[in-house]
């Protein structure tokens, strides 16, 4: 009988003994999987582990096909929308997440950072300075953020960290849509509205939404059509959550004053139309990460597999 094993698929962390330690008390060797791009190497990697732990990997149908002895699939974070989860549960393969490793924090701390840097045109005034230039504020005008009126798509946990920081610097209207939102979820400064009401009234636009078929480029062409000049947007929610192309033309032409953005359709977003627009910071989908969060991660992914190694499922099973 082959060994028994748990696999994790790169790109993974920098060490995964944690894994390697828990693991072993239930008789799962841990293997790192580098599989380079290739398709067939992933699967062919995966046919023989019990438990696969996953970041960003898409794990489609043809590669769950191939796993003859999963048990279960545990992906590092909250969203799954890379993997099938039909397929999955087909083959009964116990697919689950790690929904709370304190990434509300990081993330939201990560949301003003890109605010702040479009706002008050840190990266480009950094730029001007190592250039020469010299009092360059009045050719690039800075609103003040104090009194401004903030757009949130999604209202979860970090959407709601996002407010508390803005607060802080006088922010005090909120404008909030989510379908999911409950009554009691919605503060006295803010209130619940629909995109077009969100996108006329607000200075900053930023999303903090899952993807689904459903929201799909909801920062389309015709969202931003209703923006107010001079909007910033903001994603560290997902990549397409925003019609790139769309958001590309509203920042050349100048309706929407400038962009922060971790999140991208295709990553590494090597053709994305936003690395040459005008005004935008970008970072590599790292709005999530601090050292503390990947320890949380890896203890949240191992508990969730040994309790599938232990009972055949798991308290945050999605499928």
């Amino acid at each position: 009988m082959p060994d028994r094993k748990a696999v994790i698929v790169l790109p993974g962390y920098a060490d995964h003994s944690l894994e390697t330690t828990a693991l072993a008390p239930h008789g799962l060797t841990v293997e790192v999987l580098d599989w380079q791009g290739d398709r067939g190497r992933l699967a062919k990697g995966l046919s023989q582990s019990e438990i696969i732990f996953v970041r960003d990997t898409v794990l489609d149908a043809t590669v769950i096909a191939a796993m003859s002895r999963a048990r279960g699939i545990v992906r590092y974070g909250v969203g799954v929308d890379t993997i099938d989860l039909d397929a999955a549960r087909a083959r009964g393969i116990v697919v689950a997440r790690v929904p709370s490793y304190g990434a509300e924090i990081e993330v939201a701390d990560h949301t003003l950072a890109l605010f702040l840097a479009v706002r008050r045109r840190i990266v480009s005034r950094d730029r001007d300075v190592r250039a020469g230039a010299w009092q360059v504020g009045q050719a690039e005008p800075i609103a003040r953020i104090a009194g401004s009126t903030v757009g949130l798509i999604g209202f979860g946990r970090i959407g709601q960290a996002v407010v508390q920081r803005l607060r802080a610097f006088g922010v005090s209207r909120f404008l909030i849509h989510d379908p999911f939102l409950q009554p009691n979820q919605l503060p006295a400064d803010a209130r619940a509205v629909d995109l077009p009401t969100l996108a006329a009234g607000s200075d900053l636009i930023t999303l903090h939404a899952p993807a689904t078929a459903r929201n799909r480029h909801v920062i389309n062409a015709a969202f931003l059509s209703r923006v107010r000049r001079g909007t910033i947007i903001v994603n560290t929610g997902r990549g397409p959550l925003v019609d790139e192309t769309a958001l590309a033309e509203a920042l050349a032409d100048g309706r929407v004053l400038g962009a922060g953005i971790d999140v991208f359709e295709t990553e590494p977003p090597e053709n994305s139309p936003l690395l040459a627009a005008p005004n935008v910071v970008l970072s590599d989908h790292t709005a999530w990460y601090s050292e503390a969060t990947v320890e949380a991660l890896q203890r949240g992914a191992v508990e969730q597999a040994i309790q599938i190694l232990t009972s055949g499922t798991a308290s945050e099973r999605v499928n």
